[in-house]
């Protein structure tokens, strides 16, 4: 699935985890905002969120993870790996165009609907029509850089951003 909206990236280092996403909504190819919130804290701030994809399904999948994350006492990849199979299985929810970047303290994810719960060997996952270019940066970043997370983060945004144009540079940023 390729997701043609947005750009979110998370990125690790040195026990610190952050999560980044532009503020562009496009519909189609004309901008219909700048400064759109596309990650949050959830499960009481344990646990970092963003989505790239159709905002109103997003929103129906960050409920659903909460609720798993809820039922499954925090634990990040039991939740995940639970969602992704109802996402997939689920005749309503596997009509939903999103993806999901996640991350706690330990690990960070993907979830797609394809049942799909991917976790990076580096620490950056990146989504959105940005995200080979934020992940590129990123690693760069972290080889090059003496820069935090959230610094690689806002950094790798900027860079997305002056490339592609489904990215602006109204950057929010949350870190655990």
């Amino acid at each position: 699935m390729i997701i043609r909206s947005t750009t979110i990236i998370i990125v690790r280092r040195n026990g610190e985890v952050s999560i980044g996403g532009d503020g562009q909504v496009s519909l189609g190819n004309t901008i219909m905002k700048k400064g759109a919130k596309k990650i949050r804290k959830i499960h009481n701030d344990k646990i970092l969120a963003g989505f790239a994809g159709a905002a109103a399904d997003a929103f129906t999948l960050f409920d659903k993870l909460d609720g798993k994350l809820k039922e499954y006492k925090g634990n990040l990849t039991r939740a995940a790996v639970e969602m992704a199979k109802e996402w997939r299985m689920d005749k309503f929810l596997r009509r939903l165009e999103a993806l999901l970047a996640v991350a706690d303290k330990e690990r960070s994810l993907i979830i797609s609907g394809n049942g799909e719960v991917i976790e990076p060997d580096d620490g950056v996952v990146a989504i959105g029509s940005g995200g080979g270019y934020a992940t590129a940066a990123a690693r760069a970043l972290i080889a090059h850089s003496d820069l935090n997370a959230c610094e690689i983060v806002r950094e790798s945004l900027k860079l997305a951003s002056e490339i592609c144009v489904f990215t602006n540079d109204q950057i929010n940023i949350e870190s655990l």
